[in-house]
This record gives C-alpha cells, sequence and structure tokens, in this order.
C-alpha cells in the first residue's frame, strides 16, 4: 500500500466495521491505522479509504478520527455518499466548512510552492547566463 504521503513506514488499514445503512443511503466504514497515531490528517486518510476500497467518484467524509491513548492508532469513521447534495443534507455544515478550509490551505500552500520553484528556476537561469556571458568576454 502507497500512498501520496509516505510516512516513512508501511501503515495498515484494518477495517473493523463496514455497514450499509439504506435508511439513509450511505455506507459506513470504521477502520483502524496502524502506526499513524499524531500523523495522520483527515483528507488524507479519506484518500486512503477511496483508494483501499476503490471509492472513485463518491463522496468520502470523514466523521471522526480518534487516536487510542498509549498507542500509534488511530480509529476513524466515515461516510461514503453517491451524492453531494444527499450528504449535505444529512451532514452538519460545519463539517464541509472545516473540510473546504484544508482544502483550500492545501491548494494555497501549492501554489506558494510552485510559484517558490519557478523563482529558484528562473534564479538558476539567470545564474546560468551570466556565467557564460563572462566565460566569452
Amino acid at each position: 500500500m502507497k500512498y501520496p504521503k509516505d510516512f516513512g513506514y508501511m501503515s495498515i488499514i484494518q477495517t473493523i466495521a463496514d455497514v450499509d445503512n439504506t435508511f439513509l443511503s450511505r455506507r459506513e466504514i470504521t477502520c483502524n491505522f496502524a502506526g499513524l497515531g499524531g500523523k495522520l490528517r483527515s483528507l488524507e486518510a479519506a484518500d486512503m479509504i477511496t483508494k483501499e476500497f476503490k471509492l472513485d467518484g463518491k463522496v468520502v467524509i470523514p466523521i471522526r478520527l480518534k487516536t487510542q491513548v498509549g498507542k500509534s492508532l488511530v480509529t476513524g469513521i466515515f461516510y461514503v455518499y453517491n451524492d453531494e447534495t444527499l450528504a449535505k443534507k444529512h451532514i452538519n455544515p460545519t463539517i464541509f466548512s472545516r473540510l473546504e478550509k484544508t482544502k483550500a490551505k492545501i491548494a494555497e500552500a501549492e501554489a506558494a510552492a510552485t510559484e517558490a520553484s519557478a523563482e529558484e528556476t528562473a534564479e538558476v537561469k539567470v545564474e546560468e547566463t551570466a556565467e557564460v556571458e563572462e566565460k566569452a568576454e
């Protein structure tokens, strides 16, 4: 299991419960993440669950991530919906606002990183051209 963010060692996802709640039209997944206590973020956990259970095209919402006391074990509860509008009807809007804030922060950090790398490459090119001009003289 390789995930986009490599934690330096392999984490194991152990499924505790996988329930189809037909009344609310959602799937409720409860999992343990071994070895990730204090290192796992909710969006990363949702991505891991999406890849593990092959839930592409569905809305995976992390409801709770709880670290076990004295262990490096995280227990997560996730709701999987087929439709985002149904999910917004059932789930508290503050959960969605928190997820949007973290997604915005991640996008902002990535934009800043690409901007910084673009500036560094521009500086390197300027230095290389200056060295080439010095050699030519």
